[in-house]
């Protein structure tokens, strides 16, 4: 059983405005070009991409990782035309810049605003057998959050869900609520694709909030995988 990382006292509103703006202002005008020089510098180690390249050349699927880990497999993984879901505020702005330059496709929409037209793009996407990446924790937590919602679109598609755990050694880890992980120069890179879990068609709420907690687990121990090839203990 895992267990939950321990609440951070949150910065003053005014610091996190402050950072906000310097974060988006990083994003807009070089991230996508700082993030592919480092990229370039990373000696990557990559376990289980037979189930992503299975996934891209056609029978589809949803990949789940946690929110903070999102800039290493943006950046090594690009130009696959996979979807990814980004909420419609004002960071999800600056996250559809940065992914549609490293060739990702982009569907808007959270619980709260524009969900049923993304919900309805994301099953087209997959019916096609196209591949759609989500953060289950995102965009505001709480922090390594899975609830039914996945493993109903798994569900109602029939395509499984891969999880996926990222680690690198040096990196830097933001004072953000998701520890946002950015790998430094030259970093240590570990990739993880776990085996697809399949959701069964039959079963009501409770079968999907079993699988939710199984997607948790198991992207839990993706990232275990991926800080052991890096003699790491994980950092939750």
């Amino acid at each position: 059983m895992s267990v939950a990382p321990p609440q951070r006292k949150r910065a003053p509103k005014w610091l996190r405005r402050v950072r906000r703006k310097l974060g988006g202002w990083f994003l807009r005008w070089g991230g996508r070009h700082v993030i592919a020089a480092l990229s370039r510098s990373w000696r990557a180690d990559v376990e289980g991409q037979e189930h992503l390249d299975g996934a891209c050349a056609g029978s589809g699927g949803l990949l789940s990782m946690w929110h903070g880990r999102m800039i290493v497999p943006v950046a090594l993984f690009k130009n696959r035309g996979i979807h990814v879901l980004v909420s419609p505020s004002e960071d999800g702005d600056l996250s559809e810049r940065l992914l549609e330059g490293f060739g990702y496709r982009v569907v808007r929409g959270s619980s709260s605003r524009g969900g049923a037209r993304a919900l309805r793009t994301m099953l087209e996407v997959l019916d096609a057998g196209g591949v759609v990446v989500i953060t289950p924790d995102g965009p505001r937590g709480p922090r390594h959050s899975v609830n039914s919602g996945l493993p109903w679109m798994a569900r109602a598609t029939g395509r499984s869900i891969v999880p996926v755990g990222v680690a690198a050694t040096p990196k830097w880890s933001l004072r953000s609520w998701d520890r946002f992980t950015v790998p430094k120069w030259r970093a240590r890179i570990a990739v993880t694709f776990g085996a697809p879990i399949e959701v069964p068609r039959e079963g009501g709420a409770q079968a999907l909030e079993q699988i939710a907690e199984r997607v948790r687990e198991a992207t839990f121990e993706v990232e275990r995988r991926s800080h052991a090839r890096l003699a790491l203990e994980p950092d939750w």
